[in-house]
């Protein structure tokens, strides 16, 4: 089942559900899973009954195949890593792994617009911008970063990039509600976020020009830094890196009319690559449209690339594909 199709079942069923018991439902899922579907259920009109039927049906099987195996799962997973790991070493993972279950200050700003979370952060060092940016999605943080002046975002970005760990004393400086989040409660500890690969995946989603300007800045700080960066970024271009399997396995999860748009200036290279992968009569309709497409402007291809991209990092966290590293303007290509 595609993403989409999931998608819209589960808009379905809460649609089905009533208002209270979707509410309650809401209240459990991240601000992007919210937003997904409330976008999937306001593009919802008129659904057909056995379409409704059969998507009711399909819940009730899958939740009565479910049984509850441990009463506390996150008991269970303090125990089994401490039992494993050692105190130590454990304390570094659960806090990752459990930390979304809370609803917290860093929580909450996931839930704010990009400028609101910059404007909160305007004035603060960029130290301490960069131990709350890493605890952000990767797009989420790049947006806020957007906001901020050149210099102040390449001075965050130097941070994120040399960040070994958040002691989170460091952060005293910040609101008690943002500090005791970080804290971990009374013990001091490093949370291993950060890094050459964080910031990688942020300079990811800042755009052509403030990328090149962030890494020639960490460049001057140190060369090889910026090197390592750069090998750890993914691009648009890198899809065509990946095996036949890989490019069939993306086309499966996204839109023709995303892959239209993304592929719009890329590399003859890059658009083949989908071409010989899809079906024949497929690739006659795609070549089709792109001699018919016009001007576009760049953010809005860039746009697609990365929502593209996303769905490739996806399928690389679930192991379907490997991928391999490489190296937001508004003009018209």
């Amino acid at each position: 089942m595609s993403q989409d199709e999931g998608l819209n079942d589960a808009a379905i069923l809460l649609m089905s559900m009533g208002e209270d018991e979707a509410s309650e439902v809401f209240k459990h899922l991240s601000p992007k899973e919210v937003q997904k579907l409330g976008e999937a259920i306001a593009k919802t009109r008129v659904v057909p009954k056995e379409k409704v039927e059969t998507v009711v049906d399909k819940f009730i099987a899958v939740a009565a195949s479910q049984s509850l195996l441990v009463s506390d799962s996150g008991d269970y997973v303090r125990n089994v890593l401490k039992r494993a790991l050692g105190d130590d070493k454990a304390a570094l993972l659960i806090d990752r792994i459990l930390q979304g279950g809370d609803v917290s200050g860093i929580e909450s700003l996931k839930w704010m617009d990009p400028l609101s979370v910059a404007e909160l952060l305007r004035n603060e060092h960029p130290q301490i911008v960069a131990a709350i940016l890493v605890h952000l999605e990767f797009d989420q943080a790049a947006d806020v970063l957007k906001h901020f002046t050149e210099r102040h975002r390449n001075e965050v970005m130097l941070r994120v990039a040399t960040m070994e760990g958040i002691q989170p004393v460091a952060l005293k400086d910040l609101n008690e509600v943002l500090y005791k989040v970080l804290a971990g409660g009374d013990k001091v500890r490093k949370a291993s976020l950060g890094g050459v690969k964080t910031a990688a995946e942020m300079i990811n989603f800042l755009g052509a020009s403030m990328e090149g300007a962030v890494l020639e800045s960490i460049r001057g700080f140190d060369g090889d830094l910026a090197q390592k960066i750069m090998d750890k970024m993914f691009v648009f271009d890198d899809v065509s890196k990946l095996d036949d399997k890989g490019i069939q396995l993306l086309l499966r999860e996204i839109t023709a009319d995303s892959l239209l748009v993304a592929l719009k200036g890329s590399s003859q290279e890059l658009k083949e690559r989908f071409l010989s992968n899809m079906s024949t009569r497929a690739a006659e309709t795609m070549r089709e449209d792109m001699e018919s497409q016009g001007p576009m402007r760049l953010s809005e291809v860039e746009g697609q690339q990365k929502e593209i991209i996303k769905v490739v990092r996806r399928l690389a966290d679930e192991g379907q594909i490997m991928l391999a590293g490489s190296g937001g303007d508004d003009a018209m290509i």
